[in-house]
């Protein structure tokens, strides 16, 4: 049964795997809103290329930890693009540092953007599909959430959380038929991951069985098949793409 109303929100889409779903997503008839709090040019640019391809999106500033916001970028979709069938939340922040060394606003700031983001975004999307009975929201956790990462705790923590959020909520939601799944990537290509410095990166690559990164196009099409008709059984998952990293 595909999505009965082909509009997504994608948060944090001004780049990487973010961008690279807003462009998969509107290659497949899909509205798209694109979400950014700071990359307004990137914004406008991924914006105005997949109009001109013919697809249709619109942009949207807006930080998800704050209510007030994500309410506002809602009414926007729903008024330029109509009612909400899937919600990508990929909206979020990294950031290395040793334990002790984190303070109160960095663990408050990677709670706010990865957990209470998502929260806001899930509860202010989910009428449309709770009223269709028909729906699709991707979590986007990543392999740290699964088995920790020294260095990065409060980042790990985060999107562990994000994985309870999203086997507690498929469970909810399943009645009416709206299917909750995250996903975890490992180490992909995005300038996010390029701030890691080259030495670092070599020695992931390194380490990764494949011996490469992945794509942010290859992660778009997990989401796609998250957000179509073969995924209407698959609920409350966390599935890996991580060329067997871990």
């Amino acid at each position: 049964m595909s999505v009965t109303n082909k509009n997504v929100i994608i948060t944090g889409a001004a780049g990487g795997i973010g961008r690279a779903a807003a462009l998969a997503f509107a290659k497949n008839g899909f509205g798209v809103l694109i979400n950014y709090r700071t990359a307004k040019d990137a914004a406008e640019k991924l914006c105005e290329e997949i109009n001109s391809q013919g697809g249709r999106a619109v942009r949207f500033k807006a930080d998800v930890s704050v209510r007030g916001d994500v309410d506002e970028m809602t009414d926007f979709a729903r008024r330029e693009l109509g009612a909400i069938g899937v919600l990508v939340n990929n909206a979020g922040i990294a950031q290395q540092k040793m334990f002790c060394d984190i303070t109160e606003q960095d663990f408050d700031r990677m709670m706010g953007v990865t957990v209470k983001g998502a929260f806001n975004c899930t509860q202010a999307a989910l009428p449309d599909m709770v009223h269709d009975k028909n729906g699709k929201i991707i979590n986007v956790s990543s392999m740290w959430g699964v088995s920790g990462a020294s260095c990065e705790v409060h980042y790990s923590a985060a999107k562990s959380a994000l994985i309870g959020l999203t086997k507690a909520l498929a469970r909810e939601l399943a009645p009416s038929n709206i299917q909750v799944n995250c996903i975890a990537p490992g180490v992909i290509d995005t300038d996010m991951n390029a701030s890691l410095g080259s030495e670092t990166l070599e020695l992931l690559k390194e380490e990764s069985p494949m011996g490469r990164f992945g794509t942010p196009e290859e992660v778009a099409r997990l989401m796609l098949f998250l957000a179509g008709d073969g995924s209407d059984f698959i609920t409350g998952q966390t599935i890996g793409i991580d060329g067997a990293f871990i």
